[in-house]
């Protein structure tokens, strides 16, 4: 929990000086963006999880 509450105050700060500079966000400004993130961590997972079953089924 402290990783997730850290990484969202690294973010939180990271969005006040991109908007303090007025540059563009370095974040994907629409929900889409955001699910294709999640989508890209559960795939790894996904293999993460997968992967070791398949290799011993090659065995």
């Amino acid at each position: 929990m402290k990783e997730v509450f850290l990484a969202l105050l690294t973010g939180f700060i990271v969005g006040i000086i991109f908007a303090g500079f007025k540059l563009p966000i370095p974040a994907p400004p629409a929900l889409a963006g955001v699910a294709g993130i999640v989508g890209i961590y559960l795939g790894f997972r996904f293999v993460a999880w997968v992967g070791p079953m398949v290799l011993t089924i090659f065995k």
